[in-house]
């Protein structure tokens, strides 16, 4: 699917346009790149293609020409506002499937020509949503055979937080049950597969159009978020992925049996740890990090056939500014991909 064939695509702005220089190179002739750059903070509109200098890999770092590049809720959050990164100028993306141009002193585990795909260090790492990026050759792993670069550029943050979440933090394992907030997003679509792979018995709150997609990844029960109370049940889960954050974080204490553990994505309300302590139950806030054995985990499972990225739309870079106003509108299932090559 591309922007143009996106039923609910919304009102966007125009796709930006740049001129390229004659010899994609700069006036002193050092190479050049086109990237969704901003200058100010603000809404999809601030977002320009714009000509940059090509990056240059460090010592431990990959350049990698972009192939395919993920969208995630935390690039529209940090387009508009300063949360972990400085102000503008900025260039977003962490999410990168790609092929490895050149490697910095030290690196051992690629080389030029290599097909991979991985998270770019978060927060201060972003950049990815260009024609080639750097970053740490242990952020990446080789990019599954069995798939392209679009449905790898959908797997690296979403993938990771859910593996941290419940393989690393929780320590799911089989016939536990599981509670998944926002279980078709971004995130939860993923954390349904690892959780069903780890033999656990998933439940997951999404709106009832939804509900034939989760089945259709494993979910055993499906809860509609938007006219159903999840905590209205004698369910008793050992695991609770929250997406949502917030009084959602809260409330999904009770449903916690004692000595289980809430992982929220987002920090909750402020009474979430004292409800957590009375219950006898663990709450943590989970920031995702980059990290190799993680995704090299996340090839296992695709290369097992246990994970699948399901994505939803397709923006060419020049398009990148509908592809956040079709993010921000919060009814996507799965992700969004930015491509490039």
């Amino acid at each position: 699917m591309t922007s143009t064939d996106t039923p609910e695509n919304p009102t966007s702005p125009t796709p930006a346009r740049a001129t390229r220089s004659p010899a994609h190179a700069a006036p002193d002739g050092a190479p050049v790149m086109l990237a969704l750059h901003q200058t100010v903070l603000g809404g999809p509109e601030v977002l320009r293609l714009t000509e940059l200098p090509r990056p240059v890999p460090g010592p431990g770092e990959i350049l990698v020409a972009v192939h395919a590049a993920g969208l995630n809720p935390t690039d529209f959050k940090h387009r508009a506002l300063t949360l972990f990164l400085p102000p503008p100028p900025l260039t977003l993306g962490w999410d990168v499937s790609g092929t490895v141009v050149e490697t910095g002193y030290g690196v051992t585990l690629f080389q030029p020509g290599d097909e991979v795909f991985g998270m770019l260090p978060y927060p201060y790492g972003a950049g990815s949503h260009a024609e080639y990026v750097t970053g740490p050759a242990r952020a990446f792993a080789a990019k599954p055979a069995g798939i392209d670069h679009v449905q790898a550029a959908a797997l690296p943050l979403a993938a990771l937080t859910a593996w941290q979440a419940l393989a690393e933090t929780a320590g799911l394992r089989a016939g536990q049950r599981v509670l998944i907030h926002a279980a078709a997003g971004g995130v939860g679509h993923l954390a349904v597969q690892i959780a069903k792979e780890r033999g656990a018995h998933v439940t997951g709150t999404a709106s009832a159009p939804k509900h034939e997609f989760l089945r259709g990844l494993g979910a055993d029960v499906c809860i509609d978020h938007r006219s159903e109370d999840f905590t209205d049940t004698e369910e008793r889960y050992d695991v609770v992925l929250d997406a949502l954050g917030g009084e959602t974080a809260t409330r999904s204490v009770s449903v916690l049996r004692p000595g289980g553990v809430l992982v929220s994505l987002l920090p909750g309300a402020e009474d979430t740890r004292a409800a957590a302590e009375k219950n006898q139950v663990r709450a943590v806030t989970l920031l995702v990090a980059h990290d190799h054995a993680g995704m090299r985990a996340v090839a296992e499972l695709v290369d097992r056939g246990s994970l699948r990225a399901h994505v939803s739309g397709t923006f060419p870079l020049a398009e990148g500014a509908r592809a956040h106003a079709l993010g921000e509108t919060g009814r996507t299932t799965g992700k969004l991909v930015i491509t490039v090559r």
